[in-house]
């Protein structure tokens, strides 16, 4: 079993490495030179025989592999090699205003109502002024990849239809009632920021995963017309994509307290 170097107050300590994360690292070995993406993974029993290991702590280092987005666990057919991560372009030739890019994207619902203080801070807007807000997901190859919650100021898109009764067909159709008229405003440019997360339990149930999954924040405003006119947070699975930003993308590393983290 292998050591980490700890620090304290006064220097470095050596503390044992946990015994389900060596195990984690031989696997991560195994999967790399003896299977390949698909391919269904020897029985608990086997593998806890195989790594000398008790049945515990190859569960915990299974479970820490289907974290990372390295396993997949299948009812009825066992613990599978994921595929490796999908890279999502997020640079601006890809996206520009919402509701331009290619990909597919499925509204999940959409509202106007008093937006965070964080947000209205973010668009320069007073203290709980009223936005239109517009959730949806990132679909790629046919599965959820990514959460996005966009939250446009009632004044920069003023002519979205009152409607009354809740339903899909009528949030599906104040969704695009929205995406059209940003369309319509010329784009002054982008700013973006990225960061580590994780999923609270409203994300987690949109991206299909459980509450607590690492997932990657990307937020971005857009500039029309001297100002803020939108802004978008978007929760990608950290499980299964890696985000491409291309030659001409921009990520400012700033620390995470600064961002604005409001996607629920």
């Amino acid at each position: 079993m292998g050591t980490t170097q700890a620090a304290n107050g006064t220097g470095t300590a050596t503390a044992p490495e946990p015994k389900y994360w060596h195990l984690r690292t031989v696997l991560v070995r195994a999967l790399d030179s003896e299977f390949g993406t698909g391919e269904v993974l020897p029985n608990e029993r086997d593998l806890s025989a195989r790594f000398g290991v008790a049945r515990a702590t190859l569960r915990q280092a299974l479970d820490q592999l289907e974290l990372e987005g390295r396993l997949v666990r299948r009812r009825g057919i066992g613990t599978v090699v994921a595929a490796p991560r999908m890279g999502v372009p997020v640079s601006e030739a890809s996206e520009g205003w919402p509701g331009t890019g290619r990909d597919s994207w499925r509204i999940v619902d959409a509202e106007s109502a008093p937006a965070p203080a964080s947000v209205c801070a973010a668009l320069g807007l007073p203290a709980d002024e009223a936005v239109h807000t517009v959730r949806r997901l990132r679909m790629m190859h046919g599965q959820v990849i990514g959460a996005e919650t966009l939250y446009v100021p009632e004044s920069v898109v003023p002519h979205v239809p009152a409607i009354f009764a809740k339903s899909s067909v009528a949030d599906s159709s104040r969704a695009r009632s929205v995406l059209r008229q940003l369309q319509r405003l010329e784009l002054d440019g982008e700013s973006r920021s990225v960061e580590l997360g994780v999923a609270e339990e409203q994300q987690a149930q949109l991206l299909e995963r459980p509450p607590g999954t690492p997932v990657l924040v990307l937020t971005t405003r857009y500039q029309a017309e001297g100002r803020t006119a939108a802004l978008t947070v978007s929760t990608y699975r950290a499980d299964t994509c890696r985000l491409t930003f291309g030659a001409s993308g921009i990520v400012d590393v700033t620390p995470a307290a600064a961002e604005v983290r409001t996607a629920s």
